[in-house]
């Protein structure tokens, strides 16, 4: 089965934050599942949506996006068997250490930028899938490459050598 990202937005004012780490993972060539469900205003339906997916059988990673104080990551972990990455949209009301401090026992990760995000669930996705393991390795050669093309460039040399 083919490995997934369920993306998990807070609120519709999440959608931009979540459509960075969307485009990442596809060009990772990484499936994704755009879901929005509140911890504090809709919790049935945010479990409704966590057990469809935990059901699927499917390799999968959880990023949650939600800004202020981030309950749903901590809500989203105890309730699966899946990687949970928490990526808070940037901005002052932004609560970090609601990321970042979790009780005993709920074990979710804390990546703040969008491509990283997507960068952390793909690796984890690539013991699952050859395609994606690929498209991690050229990425991270692809990054390689621009630094030693910048650092080329600086000294007057060739660019790509």
């Amino acid at each position: 089965m083919k490995p997934i990202v369920i993306l998990l937005m807070g609120s519709p004012a999440d959608s931009e934050h979540s459509a960075a780490i969307e485009s990442a993972l596809h060009g990772f060539g990484v499936e994704t599942a755009f879901r929005i469900a509140s911890a504090h205003r809709t919790p049935e339906h945010a479990l409704a949506v966590l057990a469809e997916y935990e059901g699927s059988g499917r390799p999968r990673v959880y990023i949650t996006v939600a800004g202020r104080s981030n309950a749903l990551s901590g809500f989203t972990d105890p309730q699966v068997s899946a990687p949970v990455i928490a990526c808070p949209p940037p901005g002052p009301e932004v609560d970090l250490w609601s990321s970042l401090r979790m009780p005993p026992g709920v074990a979710s990760a804390v990546v703040l930028e969008p491509i990283n995000a997507a960068l952390f669930a793909a690796k984890i996705l690539s013991a699952h899938d050859p395609a994606v393991a690929e498209a991690v390795r050229a990425f991270q050669m692809a990054q390689r490459r621009r630094v030693l093309d910048a650092d080329l460039d600086r000294q007057g040399g060739p660019a790509g050598v």
